[in-house]
């Protein structure tokens, strides 16, 4: 299900209205079918729902908020110990309920105050362009389910856990918050997929599994590291490399595995001033360009 990069579970919906979710062959959840009737259910609430409308309001069960709060409490020492300081100062500035999933108006009403940025609901796989293009207006498409209960430090696609612990404490920094406006602004001047390519990969090596030194360590403010209990264990162990734009926006990698090649930068200063500043500028001539460089390498 997986083999072609896709990251989310795919879902269709049937002649008869119901919704399926097509989990992985390596799902903890593909041969629970309450589990698998569960995601269709939430799915299917996304999927039915239309901007403008309130955000779907998914009635949580006691198992799905122990899910959360074992997960809350598991990465909060890691966090502590692996995280950039300024995602831990957006972190403790936002106050994410640690004892219930929260609704996502809940965590709009949080951030909104702090960024100006709001949460949507998806049912999964939102089209590279749509979402970037929200991230452009300050609105993260977000699913609204959790992992199997079997694993709850594992899963093998993005959930509400990595969409809010991940992002949303990650948004909650006005620097991070506009480095990711700035990515999803530069879509809208975008005509190639080729250059939106680019733009998404330069995206996943820095706001999704970015590093950073701070006071001679290696630290996480990437929100697929600082959502992962198990990717924050072995990022500091991968290559690490300096920020380079051609090789972020050309570099091979695998979704489905702990990424072994990370970027890092020498500061937030840095980070801003070269993938920030690139997201700002971007167009389809650069990313042509940085694509034509990478060959000659």
């Amino acid at each position: 299900m997986f083999d072609d990069g896709q990251l989310y579970s795919p879902v269709t919906q049937h002649d008869d209205g119901t919704v399926e979710v097509h989990l992985s062959d390596n799902h903890p959840g593909l041969h629970d079918a309450e589990y698998r009737a569960r995601r269709g259910e939430i799915a299917g609430a996304a999927m039915a729902w239309t901007r403008g409308e309130p955000i779907p309001h998914i009635d949580y069960t006691e198992s799905e908020h122990e899910i959360w709060r074992t997960v809350s409490h598991e990465l909060t020492p890691k966090h502590e110990k692996y995280a950039h300081s300024e995602y831990l100062a957006a972190k403790h500035a936002l106050r994410l309920p640690t004892e219930h999933v929260p609704q996502l108006p809940e965590v709009s009403a949080l951030l909104e105050p702090i960024t100006d940025w709001t949460y949507i609901a998806a049912p999964g796989l939102v089209p590279l362009r749509d979402f970037y293009g929200d991230l452009g207006s300050r609105t993260f498409n977000s699913t609204q389910y959790l992992r199997h209960g079997s694993q709850p430090l594992y899963t093998p696609e993005p959930d509400i856990i990595h969409e809010v612990i991940g992002h949303g404490n990650q948004l909650a920094s006005p620097r991070f918050a506009r480095i990711t406006e700035a990515a999803g602004q530069a879509s809208l001047r975008l005509e190639t997929d080729e250059a939106m390519k680019f733009v998404a990969d330069v995206f996943w090596f820095s706001m999704e599994f970015g590093i950073m030194r701070e006071h001679g360590e290696v630290k996480a403010y990437g929100a697929g590291i600082l959502s992962s209990y198990g990717e924050m264990d072995e990022f500091a162990h991968m290559e690490h490399r300096p920020l380079d734009l051609v090789e972020m926006g050309t570099l091979n990698y695998d979704i489905t595995a702990y990424q072994p090649v990370l970027f890092c930068a020498d500061s937030l200063d840095e980070l801003e001033g070269v993938v920030g500043a690139f997201f700002e500028t971007v167009d389809d001539d650069l990313a042509a360009r940085l694509r034509a460089e990478a060959a000659t390498r």
